[in-house]
């Protein structure tokens, strides 16, 4: 017959490893992946006081951690492509600065409202340039899950989001196919006036 004694104490050393194997995942989780998990918590949250907040609150609220999460400088210079460098110092802060404006307000339009979405991790990649790839997806209910793809890249110890596939649809080659392609042909104040009636088409619904 066992001692209870002994029994006990393997029951507590069984609890101590038990313990100490969850910490482990958790701290192993890579410096990339807690950067999109600590955005997708934030968008969730907000999304909890979508109607109550309204745009403007859901704008407010995701302005930091859209900024502390995404590159929006090198989205914006991925953006327009070659055309960056034909750009002044001041024409190339400008577009950041709007392009940073249309991010959140992309942000604070499509994730408005929540009825007990939430998102799962599936995997972890890295690409051969050494950035992050990230796999998610979101549960909606009653609907069909949104595969999410987020790539990411080290900038010098931060890791930032670069782009966003949604159910193989890239957001990146969106812009750029769109915003490249009125810069060439309409010039640089007609791209900041498109993306400047974007921002206000999503603040209008």
């Amino acid at each position: 017959m066992l001692n209870n004694t002994f029994i006990k104490r393997w029951v507590l050393l069984c609890l101590c490893v038990a313990a100490t194997s969850v910490l482990a995942v958790e701290k192993s989780a890579s410096p990339a992946k807690k950067i999109v998990d600590t955005f997708q918590d934030e968008l969730i949250n907000v999304m909890k006081n979508g109607k109550k907040l309204g745009f403007s609150g859901r704008y407010d609220k995701l302005k930091a951690p859209v900024e502390n999460s995404h590159d929006l400088n090198k989205i914006a210079r991925i953006v327009v492509g070659k055309e960056w460098e034909k750009l002044s110092e001041t024409q190339q802060q400008q577009l950041v600065d709007v392009f940073s404006r249309l991010s959140v307000a992309s942000y604070a339009h499509n994730f408005n409202d929540y009825s007990g979405e939430n998102f799962t991790f599936d995997n972890e990649g890295e690409t051969k340039l050494g950035n992050a790839v990230i796999h998610y997806h979101l549960n909606i209910p009653d609907d069909k899950p949104v595969k999410f793809e987020y790539m990411l890249k080290d900038n010098g110890g931060n890791w930032r989001i670069i782009n966003i596939i949604a159910n193989g649809v890239s957001d990146l080659a969106l812009k750029r196919s769109d915003y490249t392609s009125i810069l060439q042909r309409e010039g640089f104040d007609a791209l900041i006036a498109k993306i400047n009636e974007k921002i206000e088409n999503y603040s209008k619904k």
